[in-house]
Formats: structure tokens, C-alpha cells, sequence
């Protein structure tokens, strides 16, 4: 359903755009680019505004202002790989435009390297691709592909889920719960990178009661895969979408519990048929 019940491992990065609050660098490393500088015939000029860096909410220095995050060497290419999911569901990475590691790497105060590693990742997930000699043009996902998407996910989602309301007890879901209820939680806070977060978290939940570990891998793959924004469309999505698609968590929960297939099929197409 476009996962916070449980620890994302999402972490923020520096950033430079705080006035006043200069990145911090990575220890070892001579500049923004640190290996040396752009990579062969990456640009670095004429591109779109780049995502800005967040901090943690509860981060604040004495004059109130947030603390930047210092990167720890050994978590770089992941707390990029993080910030740069969170800039895509949040729409600030502009689809069809192309992004050069070298210049991400300056917004983050880090070295092209583990931002350029991090977009290798993100083209695996089909969320940029290769412009060779350039950088990373992020992916222009039409409503169509979102359509396609969702089916796909209902071929797989929705047998296992009207297996698991014939098997599975009601304490079972009932322990599920919580994280319907963190699904809310962000949907109300407005935050479409917190609730995408939540959402998969929920997914991931219902779906690993099955035992099957490949499927679990793989619909979690293609659930990131659908939150990606579509060329046109709300990005970020509306609170009250988000919401929306929030209590459709708790509504299938109940239907779960209750062992009621026929609103467990319909909830779960209607929920991917939205985008969830």
C-alpha cells in the first residue's frame, strides 16, 4: 500500500544550502569531489536545483537551529542511497532531468564516489538510468508503468493475502497493528517519504507471515518500484490521499481478522489500483 512501523534505517545526510552551517567533510578526503574530482565527462553546471539535505526533527543546536549529520565514512554510500530515495518519492529529483555525481556529491559534502555507487543502485531499481559521459537522467515513470505496476503487484499480493486470511489467526494480525497505525501516523504528519517508508514496512509484515522470503524480496521491489513519481503527476501526494490510502491498512486488517476474502481481494485492488 504507495512502508514507519519499524526502523528504516534511513539516516540524513549534510548539507551544505544551511546558511551558516558549512558541510562537513568525510575524514580522508581533499573536497567535494573527493576522488579527484567530476568523472570523465560528467557536467556539473546548467543542471536543475539539487534536493536539499534534511536533519533529524529532533536535532537542533543551542540557538535552534538543526545540527547537521556527520557522515561516518563507513555508512556514506547508504545515508546517500537513503537521502536520494527520499529526494525521488518527494518528487525534488525532476523525472527526464540528468544529475552528475560530482555535483550531488557537493550538495552532500561528500565525494562523487558513493553518490555515483548509490545512482549505480537506484538503476538497478529502475529509478535512473546510464547517460554515459553525463550522469543519471531519472526515469520518466508514466501512469502506465504505474498501471502495470499495481497489477503485477496484485498478481502476486493478492492470492498470498486470501491464503493468509484462511490460515493465519487473528492474534497474528492483531500484532500487526502497530504498524497500520504508524502508517497513519505519517499519512497525518503530511510526509510522503515517512509514510512510503511506513507503507513498505506494513507490506513487508503481512506478506512475511507466508514464510516465503524470494516473495517478500520481491514485492518489497516492486512496491519501491511504484513509489517512484510519475512524469505529470502529485508528487509529493496529497495528505489527504495519503490518509486515505492510510486507513485502507487498518480496514484490511480488519477484514484479515475477520477471514472476510471478498473484502480482502477488493480492498487490496482498490488500494494498488490507487497507487499505494
Amino acid at each position: 500500500m504507495p512502508g514507519r512501523g519499524v526502523p528504516s534505517g534511513r539516516h540524513d545526510v549534510p548539507s551544505s544550502g544551511q546558511p551558516g552551517l558549512p558541510a562537513p567533510r568525510v575524514p580522508g578526503q581533499s573536497g567535494p569531489s573527493g576522488d579527484g574530482g567530476a568523472a570523465r565527462g560528467e557536467h556539473t553546471h546548467s543542471e536543475p536545483p539539487l534536493p536539499m539535505a534534511r536533519t533529524a526533527p529532533d536535532d537542533s543546536t543551542a540557538a535552534g537551529r538543526p545540527a547537521p549529520r556527520v557522515v561516518q565514512r563507513s555508512s556514506v554510500r547508504g545515508q546517500i542511497l537513503d537521502a536520494l530515495r527520499t529526494a525521488l518519492v518527494e518528487g525534488e529529483l525532476t523525472p527526464g532531468e540528468v544529475y552528475s555525481a560530482p555535483a550531488l556529491g557537493e550538495r552532500f559534502g561528500v565525494s562523487a564516489t558513493p553518490v555515483r555507487e548509490a545512482m549505480q543502485q537506484l538503476a538497478l531499481e529502475g529509478a535512473v538510468e546510464v547517460v554515459p559521459n553525463r550522469g543519471f537522467r531519472v526515469t520518466r515513470r508514466t501512469a502506465e508503468d504505474l498501471a502495470e505496476l499495481a497489477e503485477i503487484r496484485a498478481l502476486l499480493e493478492v492470492p498470498v493475502m486470501l491464503r493468509l486470511a484462511r490460515t493465519v489467526p487473528a492474534d497474528r494480525w492483531a500484532e500487526l497493528r502497530p504498524l497500520a497505525e504508524a502508517t497513519v501516523a505519517a499519512a497525518v504528519g503530511g510526509n510522503f517519504a515517512n509514510y512510503a517508508e511506513s507503507d513498505r514496512a506494513f507490506h513487508r509484515a503481512v506478506l512475511a507471515l507466508s514464510g516465503n522470503r524470494q516473495l517478500v524480496r520481491i514485492a518489497d521491489d516492486l512496491h519501491r518500484r511504484a513509489q517512484w513519481p510519475s512524469v505529470g503527476g502529485p508528487s509529493p501526494r496529497g495528505r489527504a490521499a495519503l490518509v486515505a490510502d492510510a486507513a485502507e491498512h487498518t480496514a484490511l486488517l480488519d477484514a484479515l481478522i475477520a477471514q472476510d476474502l471478498g473484502v480482502v481481494q477488493s480492498l487490496v485492488r482498490e488500494h494498488f489500483a490507487g497507487g499505494a
